[in-house]
């Protein structure tokens, strides 16, 4: 009895779970914005500004969901947000650091969306990745630049934002995400371990 009942059991598991993925919706997102990184001071220097000054850089997202639970209020989805900001400025008096810098985050998350059926629906977001940086050829003093290489670290992520639905399947969102990451190497020690990243943006969003 035992032998028999339990292939069917194994059996009804995959209709289940196949019966579940074609009813689970998707998404794809694409969002423009801005990222915002606080100054970061860099100590013994004896200059008047000892702070490592950083410009807004024009940032993407494009992002990927997996509706896994519609409970009517809520909604869970799975995410994979990936943000890239090409040319994110630095300045700082001693001439010492890159020109610019590029960043990337891959942070697969957890979105719990309120409202998920109704024509606003705000969530939340948390989830944990990697993050690269990559640096310009050549320091602010126009000399070359001896860590251009970049480096990888672990990236955790928080957000929160609006989808305020267009048409049926098309929705608004606009969005805030802080990535904290390691330390970029720009050449100056700050003593810190952390690096935050501030992203806000928006866009459009189709599920289908």
């Amino acid at each position: 009895m035992t032998n028999r009942f339990f292939p069917l059991t194994v059996l009804s598991l995959l209709l289940f779970l196949v019966s579940g993925a074609t009813a689970q919706r998707n998404e794809i997102s694409g969002l423009v914005g801005r990222t915002f990184i606080s100054d970061q001071g860099v100590p013994g220097t004896g200059l008047p500004d000892s702070n490592i000054h950083f410009g807004n850089g024009l940032t993407f997202e494009v992002n990927y969901g997996r509706h896994l639970l519609n409970a009517g209020i809520v909604e869970v989805t799975a995410e994979i947000p990936a943000i890239f900001d090409p040319n994110h400025k630095l300045h700082f008096g001693f001439q010492d650091e890159p020109r610019n810098f590029r960043s990337y985050f891959i942070t697969p998350s957890a979105r719990v969306n309120l409202f998920p059926n109704g024509g606003f629906s705000p969530w939340v977001s948390v989830g944990a990745g990697i993050g690269h940086f990559s640096y310009d050829s050549r320091l602010e003093s126009g000399q070359p630049n001896p860590n251009r290489s970049g480096n990888t670290t672990g990236v955790f992520q928080i957000g929160a934002g609006l989808d305020v639905r267009v048409i049926h399947s098309v929705y608004l969102r606009g969005e805030i995400r802080e990535l904290n990451a390691g330390e970029p190497q720009f050449n100056l020690p700050t003593g810190k371990s952390r690096y935050y990243n501030l992203f806000a943006g928006a866009g459009l969003t189709w599920h289908f």
